[in-house]
């Protein structure tokens, strides 16, 4: 079954904020601004490398990586435990219906659309010069940039050192608490790696709530494994330089099987049941994030592509529920499966590839 995870860091924020606003607010006439809450990214000292859940780490650190003991000990106890990371890694409450058309809204927006078309004709050749290198198209990774933090505008105040740690020993209470514990333990590994790779202070690494950094929010095991130095000057940095993170996202969905000049996804109508009642199109939702049906049987199961459609690839039927609204229906070929592979979820892939198309529309008029 298919994850939705995190929202991106410039959305999830903007949501926090809003609902530490009164909810009074609501049923007055009169309008007033919402009070804004200043997110703690600061935190406090916890003498993480005197817990029982760290020593382990230690250890690890030390015999596979060959940190001097002491010096690791006394880096994780300048990491301070941070409750705003734990407070927002938090899933979302039961019951609330997901909305495809709210959560594109905020994404697919006028503002960020021409900033798009700013960051597009600043960085062309980058663009250009990434497109023609890895395959992937400029628009998408324009889009997948845009999603992510408005180019830029919104990469994260909290220091990773401080977020990861937390978030891999005082991870909240929640089903899946073990394995996202130990996902993060992971992503402290690499950072402290990549640090120590790269001759800089761990602490100097800022980023989101839940440890992604730079323009593109590459969490650090994807930072190790896919950023470039794509600008030239001898050493990879996605927090300053545009032409890195143009680089490291075309990189990384190459990596992930991008395929050149192969399409993305086309809308479909469903048929809501055939004539003995049953929906058979159903078997075809919640299979993975792959395309692997083949045409004709999507069709045999009562799926009608709206218009003409690539006929020899595969595809995965693609729901996007609309709350109270009807569920908007798509074949999804492979490269919007690659596109979940930087995060995912249905509805972050379908806001890229419409952001993407947005920006492309308005800046060839």
């Amino acid at each position: 079954m298919r994850r939705f995870l995190a929202l991106p860091l410039a959305v999830l924020l903007s949501l926090t904020l809003a609902n530490h606003a009164s909810a009074e607010t609501h049923h007055k006439k009169k309008k007033s601004k919402a009070k804004v809450v200043k997110l703690d990214t600061v935190g406090e000292y916890a003498h993480f490398a005197n817990w029982k859940e760290v020593i382990p780490f230690i250890d690890m650190m030390v015999e596979q990586h060959g940190f001097e003991r002491q010096a690791l000990e006394a880096v994780l106890n300048k990491a301070r435990l941070l409750d705003s990371a734990v407070q927002l890694i938090k899933p979302a409450p039961p019951g609330k219906p997901k909305n495809w058309q709210l959560y594109r809204a905020r994404f697919v927006e006028p503002q960020r659309i021409k900033a798009g078309v700013g960051f597009w004709n600043t960085y062309a050749d980058a663009l250009a010069r990434a497109e023609a290198r890895y395959g992937v198209p400029a628009d998408i990774i324009v889009g997948i940039i845009g999603v992510e933090t408005i180019y830029g505008r919104n990469t994260g105040d909290f220091r990773v050192m401080d977020t990861l740690t937390t978030l891999a020993f005082a991870y909240p209470e929640t089903p899946n608490r073990s394995a996202r514990m130990n996902m993060f333990r992971s992503e402290l590994e690499q950072t402290l790696l990549y640090a120590r790779e790269s001759h800089i202070d761990p602490f100097s690494l800022n980023g989101s709530y839940a440890g992604a950094v730079g323009l593109p929010q590459f969490m650090p095991s994807n930072l190790r494994k896919y950023a470039v130095d794509f600008d030239g000057d001898g050493q990879i940095d996605l927090r300053n330089s545009a032409v890195d993170a143009i680089g490291s996202v075309a990189h990384f969905l190459s990596e992930h099987g991008w395929q050149n000049a192969a399409p993305t996804a086309y809308p479909v109508k469903v048929s809501l049941t055939d004539a003995e009642g049953r929906a058979p199109w159903n078997a075809f939702i919640g299979q993975g994030l792959q395309a692997k049906f083949r045409l004709d049987e999507l069709r045999s199961g009562g799926i009608t592509p709206q218009g003409e459609v690539q006929a020899d690839i595969p595809y995965g039927l693609v729901d996007l529920q609309n709350g109270a609204e009807a569920t908007e229906y798509w074949l999804g070929a492979a490269n919007f499966f690659t596109i979940t592979q930087y995060n995912r979820s249905y509805f972050y892939a379908m806001s890229v590839i419409d952001l993407a198309q947005a920006v492309k529309s308005a800046r060839e008029k």
